[in-house]
C-alpha cells in the first residue's frame, strides 16, 4: 500500500541534490565560522545551521516526501509541526556546531555529533508525525536504530569536515557523501514504516496542508535563500583562499634553513619554532 517513489526516481535526485548543496554552502560557512574572531563568527554559524539543518536536512526530507503515497489514503501535513521540525534540526545543528567549533577536540566532536545526529533523526520522525491521513503509520524499531546510527555518523562526519578541511574542492566531496548520508538515513526510516488504514474511514481528505501547498512557499523561500547565501560566499571566496597554507613541500621549500614546524591538536593546528 505505500509506494516511496510514486513519481520515479526524480524525487530523490532532487532530495539529494538539494541536500548536497546545503551542505556545501553550510560547510563553507562552517569554515568561516571557525576562522572569524570573537562574536564575527555567530553570523557564519547561523548561516551553516540553516543550510545544513534547514536545506540539507529538512528540506531534503519533504522534497522526498513529494514521492511518498499510501494507497487509498490521502496525506495532509501538520503545517505547525512541519515548520517546528526544521527549527528542530536548526537549532540542535547551531548548538553542535558552536560545540564542536569552539573547544576543537574529540570530546567536542563526538558530543556534536551525537547531539547533531540525534536533532536529525528528531526532525525526521516529528515531520512523519506531522502527517494527516486516515489510518496508523508504524516505524519497525530495528529501521529507527539504523536510521539513528547513519544519522549520527552522517553528523560527526560533516563536524569533522567542517572543521578540518578548507579546500572548495573538500568541500564539494565532502557535501557529496553528506547527501549520500542524509538521503540514506531519511529512506531507511522510510522503509521502516507500515500502514494500517483506519475503520470505516472518511472519504475526504484530513485536515492540514496539501503536499503542493506546503511545497511552493518551500522551494520559493529555498531558492532565495540559497541564492543569499552564494552571494556571501562569493563575496569572501578570495580572502578564504588567501588563507588557504601552502602544503608541507612548498613550505619546506620557502622556509628559513633554522626553522621547522610541528603539528598539534586534534585538527592540525600548526605552530612554527626554531630549532
Amino acid at each position: 500500500m505505500i509506494d516511496h517513489f510514486s513519481y520515479g526516481w526524480w524525487t530523490p535526485a532532487a532530495a539529494y541534490t538539494l541536500s548536497v548543496i546545503g551542505s556545501f554552502i553550510g560547510l563553507r560557512f562552517a569554515l568561516l565560522a571557525r576562522d572569524a574572531p570573537g562574536a564575527g563568527r555567530w553570523p557564519w554559524l547561523a548561516l551553516s545551521s540553516a543550510c545544513l539543518g534547514g536545506t540539507a536536512i529538512w528540506t531534503m526530507h519533504f522534497v522526498a516526501m513529494v514521492g511518498f503515497q499510501v494507497q487509498g489514503a490521502p496525506i495532509r501535513y501538520d503545517t505547525a509541526l512541519t515548520i517546528a521540525s526544521g527549527l528542530l534540526a536548526i537549532g540542535v545543528m547551531a548548538v553542535a556546531l558552536t560545540l564542536a567549533t569552539a573547544r576543537r577536540s574529540a570530546s567536542a566532536l563526538l558530543g556534536g555529533g551525537v547531539l547533531a545526529g540525534a536533532g536529525v533523526v528528531g526532525m525526521h520522525y516529528m515531520g512523519m508525525a506531522s502527517m494527516n491521513i486516515h489510518g496508523h503509520l508504524h516505524h519497525n524499531p530495528a529501521y529507527v536504530v539504523a536510521a539513528c546510527v547513519i544519522a549520527v555518523s552522517a553528523a560527526t562526519a560533516a563536524l569533522w569536515f567542517a572543521l578540518n578541511l578548507r579546500r572548495i574542492s573538500y568541500s564539494l566531496v565532502a557535501a557529496l557523501l553528506m547527501g549520500v548520508a542524509v538521503s540514506a538515513m531519511h529512506y531507511t526510516g522510510m522503509f521502516g514504516m507500515s500502514f494500517t488504514p483506519a475503520e470505516n474511514a472518511p472519504t475526504t481528505p484530513p485536515p492540514g496542508a496539501s503536499t503542493p501547498d506546503l511545497l511552493l512557499p518551500l522551494i520559493t523561500g529555498l531558492f532565495v535563500f540559497l541564492l543569499i547565501c552564494s552571494l556571501f560566499l562569493l563575496l569572501n571566496a578570495g580572502e578564504d583562499e588567501r588563507r588557504i597554507r601552502p602544503s608541507d613541500e612548498e613550505e619546506r621549500d620557502t622556509r628559513p634553513s633554522g626553522e621547522g614546524e610541528r603539528e598539534v591538536g586534534l585538527f592540525g593546528e600548526r605552530a612554527r619554532h626554531r630549532r
